[in-house]
């Protein structure tokens, strides 16, 4: 699939990121890999790639990130584009958690930055990134190696997981939604909320649907083909359907949001049964906003 060149990306965004960023660095890093065999230890031989994912450009990526070289590139770019810091950014998906999980699944993980940051948030819990990209995790399984984390890779779709029923206690995505179409979304919540325990908590880290409704030039930056459904659409309202309670979107630097939702707990009450969100775990104080490192 070409890549239009009439994009405010390709005539300006792309050519300015480029004098940014160290290409003869990101060459050696490229070329120092066998991409082949790296992203073979991660791939699943009977995973058959969705449509929406497979057919489709992101950020004015030829064949999307189903290659080495977007892999490559994924961080050294990303970081440029999340004003005013990615590594803020990031960081306000980590203080939007509440307690201490103990088992932890990050959703469209990509290269991993915000699964390490979960696991040097969280160092005695058990987390795993899940990515439709081998090529992907390749990167993540060497910044878990450098940083010294202990971190579980897994290559599959966020709608279909394949994980036990209640097998966690927090679920995250960090910038999937905007990338997914919304009967896909709305899919990865209802997988969410199955695979979570009762009381457990999702997060979601993504571009804020306000500010990308009042801004529609936004919409037309980069090559995204999902993000106009996602900007007229609501993260807490398909929370909501898929079970979810206490959901609160929080603004994060205007361009952003952290939705956080609770599975609920069933209660017994004579031979009926309730749900409720334990007291202890509702939203009072969504998280600052603090400081914290790459990926898109």
């Amino acid at each position: 699939m070409a890549v239009r060149q009439d994009t405010i990306w390709e005539r300006f965004l792309k050519p300015a990121v480029r004098l940014l960023i160290d290409e003869e660095k990101l060459q050696q890093f490229y070329k120092s890999i066998d991409w082949q065999a790296e992203s073979d230890r991660f791939q699943r031989p009977d995973l058959i790639y969705p449509d929406y994912y497979r057919t489709q450009n992101f950020h004015g990526i030829e064949g999307g990130y189903l290659n080495g070289s977007a892999a490559t590139s994924y961080d050294a770019v990303t970081q440029y584009v999340l004003p005013p810091n990615e590594m803020w950014v990031r960081q306000g998906l980590i203080d939007a958690i509440q307690g201490t999980p103990r088992r932890i699944l990050d959703l469209g993980c990509g290269t991993g930055s915000t699964t390490l940051m979960l696991k040097q948030g969280f160092p005695q819990a058990e987390v795993i990134g899940l990515d439709l990209s081998p090529y992907m995790l390749v990167v993540a399984d060497r910044k878990a190696k450098t940083a010294g984390l202990d971190i579980e890779w897994c290559h599959g779709k966020a709608e279909e997981t394949g994980f036990p029923d209640a097998d966690f206690d927090l679920v995250t995505a960090s910038l999937l939604f905007h990338k997914t179409p919304t009967t896909v979304t709305k899919s990865i919540l209802r997988e969410c909320f199955r695979i979570m325990k009762a009381g457990g908590q999702v997060l979601i880290l993504d571009g804020n649907q306000n500010t990308l409704r009042q801004f529609n030039i936004l919409c037309e930056v980069f090559e995204e083909p999902y993000i106009k459904d996602y900007a007229a659409s609501s993260v807490d309202a398909w929370m909501g359907a898929a079970g979810f309670e206490a959901v609160q979107s929080k603004d994060l630097w205007w361009m952003h949001q952290v939705t956080r939702g609770m599975k609920p707990i069933p209660v017994q009450q004579g031979t009926a049964s309730v749900h409720r969100v334990n007291k202890s775990s509702t939203i009072d104080d969504f998280g600052s906003e603090g400081i914290a490192a790459p990926a898109f």
